[in-house]
């Protein structure tokens, strides 16, 4: 998979270095760009913002720089196929739009994934979704957001999703991204050492919240790992497992259990 970010503060993006998604890259299970906004300005300011039309607080970012920006991106892709990608006998066509014109011929659109509070909220099976993609592009705005020109102009050239994290605001769409990657690359294959790990935590297949979880001592400062975890005995481990999933996911996310019973 390959992933570029669109930023005015690329260097936001170092932790994805680290970790588990550090050593996907090193072994080139995952390729992710870093492009600067500003890199893509014409004044000698680097000027991103702008007044919102119509009066009101706050700036709003421009719509040439992030066209310019992705416009280069959907060039880099054009010219370098994934090895991924299938084979396409599609011809090249000019990208007309009075935000800029670009020639590519592409197997498949990249997905441009725009973090912001107004978008649809991300969940687990858009992580599942997406884990599958061969590109993806974040676009994480800052100020009031991206003029929406920019979204229009986009969902013609990408495959275009606009994700919230939470019903909440952030000082920019960074950190967004970085809890979408996180998701996201965790279940590429090879990524997460043992997979079948991934089977059993929230939000996974069965719908449930995870189990309470436990490690050595058996003791710790007064408290007992459940007697049941020591048995041995897998089946009755399962099933415990399973009730205190149940009744995690009924005393905590209702709006879960709901659906679960529903199914």
């Amino acid at each position: 998979m390959r992933i570029d970010l669109i930023s005015i503060f690329p260097e936001f993006f170092d932790v994805l270095d680290l970790s588990l998604i550090g050593r996907a890259q090193a072994d080139r299970l995952l390729e992710i760009r870093r492009h600067n906004l500003r890199d893509y300005t014409e004044d000698k300011h680097r000027t991103v913002d702008s007044p919102p039309a119509g009066g009101g607080a706050g700036m709003v970012m421009k719509p040439e720089p992030w066209a310019k920006a992705l416009e280069t991106v959907l060039e880099d892709t054009a010219s370098r196929p994934s090895p991924l990608a299938q084979s396409s006998s599609e011809s090249s066509s000019e990208l007309g739009s009075p935000l800029g014109s670009v020639t590519r011929a592409l197997p498949v659109k990249p997905t441009l994934i725009i973090p912001t509070p107004s978008g649809e909220a991300f969940t687990q099976r858009h992580a599942e979704e997406l884990a599958g993609a061969e590109h993806l592009v974040f676009a994480p705005g800052r100020f009031e957001g991206i003029d929406e020109r920019v979204t229009e102009w986009a969902a013609e050239h990408f495959q275009l999703r606009r994700c919230s994290i939470g019903d909440y605001v952030l000082n920019g769409g960074e950190a967004a991204a970085v809890v979408m990657i996180e998701a996201i690359t965790r279940l590429i294959p090879g990524v997460i050492g043992n997979e079948a790990s991934l089977n059993e935590e929230s939000h996974g297949e069965t719908g449930l919240l995870e189990y309470p979880v436990y490690t050595k001592p058996a003791q710790w400062r007064g408290h007992q790992i459940p007697e049941v975890l020591l048995s041995g005995n897998h089946a009755k481990i399962a099933q415990w497992r399973r009730e205190q999933a149940e009744a995690r996911t009924r005393a905590t996310r209702p709006d879960l259990w709901t659906r679960y019973t529903a199914d």
